[in-house]
């Protein structure tokens, strides 16, 4: 039991690092074009502005792969934790991996283009200001899509209320973290989703990972 109960610390935990990994990570990040101004406007000046940068978008690289594969360990451990939680045949756990999952490869997609930009803001002389700018709206959103970590806190909140899988102030702060999640995609604001969905990951991880969680029949899970 001792060494299922470190199993169940270790994939949460993991969990917890990816999401702190993801949102300070990305947070640094974002300040490749934080002094840029109005030069957001001209393409040639934004070049001008973040070439001698290219060390942070190298960090901003390293920290979505690592915030990815954390992410992977969290949503499959999770899927176990909740399908042994869960009545047979509930969708809870897949839906909650499934929307973990869609958060890793979206980081994982999104800070693939840190090679490209890496490479051109090395030689911008070389490059084509509009070419680097695209890349730039590339780098500065789809990383931040973490819309499917909102779907996972729902199911883990519907989980946690219907059937305790989880503990119940788990369910409540899932929810309302959920809510928030929803609310930046129902504006143009999606990348909005990386602080209430990392911060969900966080606390599920530590929650779950630390604090532990009652099964259906009240004991350990």
């Amino acid at each position: 039991m001792d060494n299922v109960n470190k199993a169940t610390r270790a994939w949460a935990l993991t969990g917890a690092a990816g999401g702190l990994i993801g949102l300070v990570g990305l947070f640094l990040g974002a300040n490749l074009t934080a002094d840029v101004g109005d030069g957001i406007k001209d393409n040639a000046q934004l070049v001008a502005a973040i070439a001698g940068q290219r060390d942070l978008v190298w960090l901003y690289q390293v920290s979505c792969v690592a915030a990815a594969v954390c992410l992977v360990v969290f949503a499959a451990g999770l899927r176990r934790h909740l399908a042994v939680q869960e009545p047979a045949g509930s969708l809870v756990p897949a839906v909650a991996a499934a929307g973990v999952g869609l958060v890793a490869a979206a980081t994982l997609i999104g800070g693939g283009i840190c090679t490209e930009l890496y490479w051109a803001l090395g030689e911008p002389d070389r490059w084509d200001p509009d070419t680097i700018a695209a890349m730039v709206e590339v780098y500065n959103t789809v990383p931040w899509l973490w819309a499917g970590a909102g779907l996972a806190a729902a199911a883990v909140a519907v989980g946690g209320f219907r059937h305790g899988s989880v503990s119940r102030w788990l369910a409540g702060v899932s929810v309302l973290l959920a809510l928030l999640v929803a609310a930046t995609q129902a504006f143009p604001a999606q990348y909005g989703a990386l602080f209430p969905g990392a911060l969900w990951v966080i606390v599920a991880g530590l929650g779950l990972g630390v604090g532990g969680t009652m099964s259906r029949d009240g004991g350990t899970p």
